[in-house]
């Protein structure tokens, strides 16, 4: 499975986001896909996850009314839409996926994308 992640950027407090992963066409609709974010010095944290078929989306309490994940069939992509940023979600941003229908919540994922770095200024 191969994920291509990308979106990321510098933002103002406050500011909106969209990230994107692009998964191979052969395996979208069989794999539930997660994000997840690494500051430094500290562990990878789970952000948000969808379910494969029906999707079903989980997400971290920190990031709850304000990120949204979704999945556009017609284009293999996960988004996470990113809103009213704070400084705290500076991070690196990875999607993973897993042959799954429930998505794990924790970064125990076997296939991994590369990060997009988000930085969010005060």
């Amino acid at each position: 499975v191969q994920l291509q992640a990308s979106g990321g950027g510098l933002v103002q407090a406050g500011g909106s986001l969209r990230l994107s992963c692009v998964l191979s066409e052969r395996t979208f609709t069989r794999v539930s896909v997660g994000w997840f974010r690494q500051a430094p010095g500290k562990e990878r944290e789970f952000v948000a996850a969808i379910s494969r078929g029906s999707p079903m989306t989980y997400y971290a309490d920190s990031v709850k009314g304000r990120f949204t994940i979704s999945r556009d069939n017609a284009k293999l992509t996960v988004h996470l839409q990113m809103n009213s940023l704070k400084p705290e979600d500076t991070a690196t941003y990875y999607c993973a996926a897993d042959f799954r229908t429930v998505p794990l919540l924790s970064p125990t994922y076997t296939y991994w994308g590369q990060g997009t770095q988000v930085t969010v200024s005060s």
